[in-house]
């Protein structure tokens, strides 16, 4: 089973199509992209802002516009109080709101946190995090793969299959050493045995 979310951001098409088992969160404008995608969501919530007006649906939860999460963290929590670890969210990235693109890279880190993964999908390019473990991508002829320090010092930091490899490194918020890495045929890993690293894959 896994949690999908759809946000209010760009919306390029599905990576992957929800199954029966899964449950599909709309947060708030985030429906337009459900309806895109042909995909009846399981939730519809949020304040409502970036809808012309609610749709009629039968399960809405409606909260105040001013709060402390945005509507896509209050997704992913409600996905968390389910007990689901796996998370893919759309509409995320892009647009005109980088605030809001900012917003959902800290969540991924906020999933990370809390034992679960969660991807979030752009236009060719997605975005994952890791804390105090690792990751492997499968073997690819074309692709970059870049790796950025969330937060505190990561230590420990490892990549190995990549055109470029690390060990032992110590990854900063300040400097971007792990941008632009490219996948040569192998598998990538990347490793960090203590700190929050966020990993970004592109296509080449």
């Amino acid at each position: 089973m896994a949690c999908y979310i759809f946000g209010a951001g760009s919306f390029y098409g599905l990576n992957r199509r929800p199954q029966p088992e899964d449950y599909v969160i709309a947060a708030d404008g985030g429906w337009r992209a459900c309806c895109q995608a042909e995909v009846t969501p399981n939730l519809l919530l949020g304040d409502f802002d970036s809808l012309e007006q609610i749709p009629v649906f039968d399960n809405i939860h409606r909260v105040p516009v001013e709060k402390d999460d945005t509507d896509m963290m209050l997704a992913v929590k409600q996905g968390l109080a389910k007990g689901e670890t796996e998370f893919h969210l759309y509409g995320g990235m892009g647009g005109s709101r980088t605030d809001h693109t900012i917003a959902n890279l800290q969540t991924l880190a906020y999933l990370a946190r809390r034992g679960a993964v969660g991807w979030l999908y752009g236009n060719g390019e997605q975005y994952t995090a890791i804390c105090n473990g690792s990751m492997t991508f499968p073997a690819r002829a074309r692709g970059i793969l870049s790796v950025f320090c969330l937060g505190t010092d990561a230590e420990g930091v490892a990549i190995e299959g990549g055109q470029y490899t690390l060990q032992d490194a110590v990854l900063t918020a300040e400097f971007p050493l792990g941008v632009s890495n490219h996948f040569v045929g192998q598998a990538i890993t990347v490793s960090v045995r203590s700190g929050l690293l966020l990993l970004g894959l592109h296509e080449e």
